[in-house]
């Protein structure tokens, strides 16, 4: 077992962006407090909307859509902390919801050469464990270096309805699956493959990283391992770099990663 950038493969610095459904925010902040753990400079924030972060989450929080303003802000904060959130504001009508930045703004952040990390997070599930994106969806940043699509391992085998899954139409279409009928493994690969699917509008120079959501349930291992197994016989037009296995909802998440390649070892 791994932590999760260890699993993930960040190395360097760049941007990440975070697409497919729930459990993004959680993977966010954990990939966000192992590297600011590390030493190293982390702003988290979103081209999407996301709840307004717990002080465990984080503890900095920045609220503009002017970059003089964003970049002040986060200089001071870089004083006292190694990571930062921002957005652009509170969403109308709302106490806890904040609207994201432009992915054109971000990439003018990652100018700004602040931070050595800049995690996305780039879609919206309504945190369903499964999603395929709309056409206006993911808004990932050109500047993104690794595009991680996150997959419910706990959604299969459970109906193809919006209880369960995003987009459940969009889903239908993309996938064959009639709606009502319960998700299988083979859908969940077209799902993840599909140009239309989980990886829609990743920068062609990103990684791709197909993250499988355990939630704290080991019992989907064994799920995730038979997932592999139908990815590896299919034709990967969006080619994927790893897949990592785990759940970002524990205190100090570890994750394995799963080759691939036809005869590796899943155990």
């Amino acid at each position: 077992m791994a932590t999760l950038c260890q699993a993930i493969g960040l190395e360097g610095s760049g941007v990440v962006s975070i697409v497919g459904a729930g459990g993004k925010t959680s993977l966010m902040f954990g990939l966000a407090h192992e590297l600011s753990e590390s030493g190293q400079s982390v702003l988290t924030t979103t081209t999407t909307k996301i709840m307004l972060p717990n002080k465990a989450q984080s503890r900095h929080l920045i609220l503009t859509g002017s970059l003089p303003v964003f970049t002040d802000n986060a200089k001071k904060f870089l004083k006292k902390d190694r990571h930062v959130s921002a957005a652009s504001g509170l969403r109308p009508a709302t106490k806890d919801k904040l609207s994201g930045f432009s992915a054109g703004f971000i990439d003018e952040i990652v100018q700004a050469g602040l931070f050595q990390w800049i995690i996305v997070e780039a879609d919206g599930a309504d945190r369903k464990p499964l999603k395929v994106p709309a056409k206006h969806e993911p808004v990932i940043p050109g500047s993104s270096n690794w595009v991680i699509g996150v997959v419910g391992l706990k959604a299969i085998g459970k109906p193809l309805h919006p209880d369960w899954v995003f987009r459940h139409k969009a889903y239908a279409s993309i996938t064959g699956l009639s709606q009502g009928r319960p998700v299988t493994l083979d859908s969940v690969v077209q799902a993840v493959i599909h140009p239309a699917g989980i990886f829609k509008g990743s920068p062609p120079q990103a990684h791709k990283i197909l993250f499988l959501n355990e939630t704290g349930n080991p019992d989907l291992s064994e799920t995730g391992k038979s997932l592999i197994k139908k990815l590896r016989k299919s034709p990967l037009d969006q080619p994927i770099s790893r897949v990592v296995m785990g759940s970002p909802l524990e205190n100090r998440a570890v994750a394995k990663r799963l080759d691939l390649s036809p005869g590796s070892n899943l155990s």
